[in-house]
């Protein structure tokens, strides 16, 4: 056993082993005054703890200077003022008593679907001064003034800033990875504080009072992990935040020294140094839309196989539903900032026509009463030509009035062999920069084979003498506007079944659609003389009379047609347009 050390204190004399005397030393809880009698080197003296060799050796006077001076009674100015600020924009946002999701998205939560597509990365420092009503401000705020109050009395002001500035941007950085949730609060600040004063406790807990132990060390603990199971337990609480805000403080506490332990400034520019990776990040966080927004937001490919078209859509997006298309992806917002895509393939048997589309949708979809309740007035420009997917197309712009707010449209036509591609672009007009992700989305655009095509491909190589399944391949491939191709494989089913009426009809259609003419028509005369009854194959005539300047020929072809079918809408409306492109050669 260890010589005995007797310590002689103002309550009268202790004895200690010689390991206890060692650690408080080395904690610095004995003066160089205080009286000892360590008997194998002072008999039975009484001597000045400075005069010991031990002492001299363990002694730091930094440390000792630590252990008497630390104390939590300073005022936590600092953390007050943060406190105001954040006071301030509660009553600067939260003017209804309680923010409603709609005003998170305005005034700056963290929301993952503008920070990745609109490189609005200054949310992640926004969101920790916004609160949802005055219980989630008040509860933060007495935490935050009780915890970080430790932290500014334990850190020179510019660290403690530091490690609120990281914590607050370590919780939105993890909540923006891990939860797709619209976040807001200053809770992950107070965890990061919590962090701190946990790793402050564990690092320096030597070193402190009995009553600093117990605040800074027994108590942080139990609270820390109390505050975590109730955000488990509890509904709508952001508990990845909450975890990224405690992991930021407990490792920025692990590295900081309290300010008894730091060294004195020996130069004026020394604050300022220190104040730089705090300021610098927020300024990189305030630009982050220049400095990031040539990379953002990245992009997958998505492809619609029945449709034949691919296109770049943000990562960020999923399926969604719209009546304004078939099939639509949006960036998940439900109100304020949603943008969205849909797209849709308009079959038109007589040819597609992109302006006629255009003006169809205008008419149909562009409504007050097609578009819903909400919406008070719909203002939309004249369609435009434009081009997408390196093919010629129409496009038509416009605003969508709603109670809520407005909305910007564009919408593309774009023509295929007898299909119109419509695609359509949403996004709020509070966030005018969608527009240059639209334009990222539309460069992407590639109009690809269609599953029907590829399927009647197949079908062709197993039965490649077959009349029907080279009509169908014909078909498809007039349907995506490969006339010549189209025209090879029905010219062979032809060849392959003389008396295939359809085939024949198609034909003609997909030597007009080439261009060639006179092919075009003898494959009408062809198919009038295996079916004279053929409604279709005297419209495959009337389109050939027209094709070589006879219009009133093809006027009579129509109307032959129609007196097989009095009541075929389809030959009446052709009639109509015959009538109404060309009124200078029909007097009715």
């Amino acid at each position: 056993m260890a010589a005995p050390v007797t310590l002689r204190t103002e309550v009268g004399d202790e004895a200690l082993d010689l390991s206890e005397f060692e650690a408080r030393i080395s904690r610095g809880e004995v003066s160089p005054q205080s009286l000892v009698c360590l008997p194998a080197v002072t008999g039975d003296r009484f001597v000045p703890a400075c005069e010991l060799e031990l002492w001299q050796r363990l002694q730091n006077g930094r440390r000792a200077y630590f252990a008497r001076a630390f104390s939590l009674a300073r005022f936590p100015f600092f953390t007050s003022a943060v406190i105001l600020v954040n006071l301030a924009a509660f009553l600067a946002t939260a003017q209804g008593g309680v923010m409603q999701l709609d005003d998170m998205v305005r005034y700056g939560g963290k929301v993952g679907p503008l920070v990745f597509d609109l490189a609005e990365v200054w949310r992640l420092f926004t969101a920790n001064l916004l609160h949802r009503d005055g219980l989630h401000l008040g509860l933060n705020m007495f935490v935050l003034f009780n915890v970080g109050g430790m932290m500014e009395n334990t850190y020179r002001t510019l660290d403690y800033l530091w490690l609120l500035v990281f914590a607050g941007l370590a919780t939105m950085g993890t909540s923006l990875l891990l939860n797709e949730a619209i976040t807001i609060g200053a809770s992950g600040m107070v965890f990061g504080c919590l962090g701190g004063v946990v790793a402050f406790g564990l690092k320096y807990r030597s070193q402190l009072s009995a009553f600093h132990r117990s605040v800074m060390g027994d108590a942080a603990i139990p609270t820390a992990l109390g505050l975590l199971l109730i955000g488990i337990t509890s509904q709508g609480v952001d508990n990845w935040a909450h975890g990224g805000g405690l992991v930021a403080g407990l490792v920025t506490g692990t590295f900081l020294r309290p300010r008894l332990l730091t060294e004195g400034q020996r130069w004026w520019w020394e604050p300022a140094l220190r104040a730089l990776p705090s300021v610098g990040l927020v300024v990189v966080l305030l630009f982050g839309q220049v400095l990031f927004g040539d990379v953002l937001p990245p992009m997958r490919l998505e492809r619609d196989d029945a449709y034949g078209f691919s296109i770049p859509v943000p990562s960020t997006w999923g399926r969604g539903a719209t009546p304004l298309g078939r099939v639509a992806w949006y960036n998940g917002l439900p109100g304020l900032g949603r943008a969205s895509f849909a797209a849709e393939a308009v079959q038109m048997p007589e040819g597609a026509d992109a302006a006629a589309a255009a003006q169809r949708f205008v008419e149909e979809r562009l409504s007050t009463r097609a578009l819903g309740p909400d919406v008070t007035r719909v203002r939309s420009e004249a369609p435009e030509p434009t081009r997408v997917g390196e093919r010629h197309g129409v496009r038509v712009r416009a605003v969508v009035d709603e109670t809520s707010g407005a909305t910007r449209l564009w919408a593309y036509f774009v023509p295929r062999g007898r299909v119109v591609y419509q695609l359509v672009f949403q996004w709020s007009a509070d966030f005018p920069r969608y527009a240059h992700v639209v334009e990222q989305m539309l460069a992407g655009v590639r109009f690809e084979e269609g599953q029907g095509l590829r399927l009647a491909r197949a079908e062709a190589l197993l039965f490649p003498n077959s009349g029907p399944v080279l009509t169908r391949l014909g078909l498809a491939l007039l349907e995506q506007g490969d006339a010549a191709p189209a025209a090879e494989a029905l010219s062979t089913a032809v060849k392959v079944d003389p008396s295939n009426g359809p085939a024949r009809v198609l034909l003609s259609k997909a030597w007009l659609s080439a261009g060639e003419v006179e092919r075009a028509c003898l494959a009408a005369q062809d198919a009038v003389v295996y079916a004279p009854d053929d409604v279709e194959a005297l419209e495959a005539e009337a389109r050939c009379e027209l094709a070589q300047g006879h219009p009133r020929r093809a006027l009579l072809k129509l109307r032959a047609a129609r007196a097989l079918e009095p009541q075929n809408k389809h030959l009446e409306a052709a009639e109509r347009r015959l009538k109404e492109t060309l009124p200078e050669y029909f007097g009715e």
